[in-house]
């Protein structure tokens, strides 16, 4: 298993400049694959003969799933890490504690799965899984977190993600999720399917939550025009999309400039007419 991470330095020379070192590794993902290399080149010179040849890292063992965890606790990291180890299912092929560093990892190994808490810093768990779903399509994502917030979980879809599950899952079922996944299937929770039905049946009456194929807007100002549709200020709309209120207010601004409107009201019309079948 290969995490692609140094846990600490041997102490070596002066102190605060070897704590120094290891931070700037640590933060930097070229630095982990590369000494992922490292450890891998260092592995196969010591290779027994009569024994297994070590893999490059992110490189795919037969019959096994790679996968890259996104959580920004250690802790938690470590735990999920040395219980999917059990079950020789999976390989380890990198962690990451932020979301840039996600993307970045997972568009270099390209892994079948990535399990990613919501909750990431710098870059925000929905954004970093839109993002590996752009740049490397073939990697399946799979997001979870401790709270279960519908709102959260429908975003994390939409985004690209295969599959939402609680931290509170088992293990056991962890793996049987994420190799669903891995075999096409999504994995979402009973009562996520039913909200997903109930989104459907309004989307039906209403429209809202649709977006015609053709559209000036980006699915980010979508995602902001869809909560302004349901009626939420400013405010509730950057909690729920994990952004400033200043950038909300710009997308606002994008939103009417491109619309020909001059207000949230308007916006609202207009975005009624564009669902309409056979309008977009």
């Amino acid at each position: 298993m290969t995490s692609g991470r140094r846990d600490s330095h041997d102490g070596t020379g002066d102190g605060d400049t070897g704590a120094t070192e290891a931070s700037r590794k640590d933060a930097d993902p070229g630095a982990q694959m590369n000494q992922a290399r490292s450890e891998y080149r260092l592995r196969l010179a010591h290779a027994q003969e009569g024994e297994e040849i070590p893999r490059e890292p992110g490189e795919k063992p037969p019959g096994r799933l790679r996968i890259i965890i996104a959580d920004p606790d250690p802790l938690a990291r470590r735990a999920i890490r040395d219980s999917l180890a059990l079950d020789r299912t999976f390989v380890i092929s990198a962690e990451a504690k932020d979301g840039v560093e996600v993307v970045e990892l997972a568009v270099h190994y390209r892994p079948e799965l990535v399990l990613m808490e919501v909750g990431l810093p710098i870059l925000d768990g929905i954004s970093a899984c839109r993002e590996i779903v752009t740049r490397a399509p073939t990697v399946r994502v799979v997001m979870f977190s401790v709270p279960q917030d519908r709102d959260v979980e429908v975003r994390a879809l939409r985004a690209g993600a295969s599959g939402f599950l609680s931290k509170n899952t088992s293990i056991d079922s962890v793996g049987r999720a994420l190799r669903s996944v891995a075999g096409g299937e999504a994995a979402v929770s009973r009562s996520l399917t039913s909200h997903l039905i109930e989104i459907l049946r309004r989307t039906g009456e209403n429209g809202t939550g649709m977006r015609p194929v053709k559209s000036p807007l980006t699915t980010r100002e979508w995602e902001v025009l869809d909560l302004i549709c349901a009626g939420e200020s400013t405010r509730d709309i950057s909690s729920k999309l994990f952004l400033s209120e200043d950038t909300v207010y710009s997308h606002t601004k994008s939103i009417l400039r491109k619309l020909g409107v001059h207000s949230r009201a308007e916006a609202v019309e207009a975005a009624t007419r564009m669902r309409q079948p056979g309008v977009g």
